[in-house]
């Protein structure tokens, strides 16, 4: 049962365990999706970009209670938001949805906005851990930064939502960084964030971004979307053949039901089909 929890059941739920109702996640930042791609109205926040030329956190606070509250009536407990990777080039296509090319605004600003929505009871998710900052074979390519730079630069806002905003949940990047993918990098998950940050909520991949199942090893908590490919019911055959350690399995589970008891999805045994 910890094992089927660390993956998806469908594109936007987690896996149902015994009495246990799923997490039900969902897209952001400029809106809250709900489970459809199509026919869901959504109120519509401005970008990121114009959220950022605000320089005002007080304001985008207020932004990220909207964005909570419109999660609450769509029974969703983790808002897949802010983005805060930087704008490094103009023709990166998913700038409008990041804050600016400062690392230090993006920090401020994307406090705000998690603070906001995680007032109304509801998980941020903040991402993409990190330097996914183009588009270009952005499931393949590997960016090559230096440490100092990732610390200086790319991590920045990062730590701010971990450290000042007591960010609930992140996710990994697609991209490799330094030739490994962020989804099982285990310097950056778990040295990093859950060591020397501190951080005690979930990773959980982008969407088809597990790579591989060592991913467990590496710090990723959560496998989206479902069915499971890498985690899931792939770890309980690791577990049976003792090719997985039964203690990193553990740690996976008791960060998502510490989530689940957050977001009230313990609570929520709806299950996935009558949720919008």
């Amino acid at each position: 049962e910890r094992a089927r929890l660390t993956s998806g059941r469908d594109m936007w739920h987690g896996e149902r365990v015994a009495d246990l109702g799923p997490l039900k996640l969902s897209d952001g930042p400029a809106g809250v999706r709900g489970a459809r791609f199509v026919g869901t109205r959504s109120a519509c926040v401005p970008c990121g970009s114009a959220l950022g030329a605000t320089w005002d956190p007080a304001v985008v606070r207020q932004v990220g209670r909207v964005i909570g509250r419109e999660a609450v009536t769509k029974g969703v407990h983790v808002v897949l938001a802010p983005t805060v990777n930087l704008h490094r080039t103009p023709l990166a296509g998913r700038n409008f949805e990041c804050y600016s090319e400062d690392p230090h605004l993006s920090a401020e600003i994307a406090v705000g906005f998690i603070e906001g929505v995680q007032s109304t009871g509801v998980a941020a998710c903040v991402k993409h851990l990190v330097a996914n900052d183009s588009e270009f074979e952005r499931h393949t390519i590997s960016s090559e930064v230096s440490e100092r730079a990732l610390r200086e630069l790319y991590l920045v806002p990062f730590e701010a939502a971990v450290r000042r905003a007591g960010v609930a949940a992140v996710m990994s990047a697609y991209n490799r960084l330094n030739g490994t993918y962020c989804a099982e990098h285990e310097w950056l998950l778990r040295s990093v964030r859950k060591g020397e940050w501190g951080f005690e909520g979930v990773v959980v991949s982008d969407w088809w971004g597990t790579m591989s199942p060592s991913s467990a090893e590496g710090g990723l908590d959560l496998e989206m979307p479902g069915p499971p490919v890498h985690l899931g019911s792939r770890s309980v055959e690791r577990l049976e053949a003792g090719t997985l350690g039964a203690e990193v399995v553990a740690e996976q589970a008791q960060r998502l039901l510490t989530l689940a008891t957050r977001t009230g999805a313990v609570d929520d045994t709806a299950g996935p089909e009558s949720s919008e």
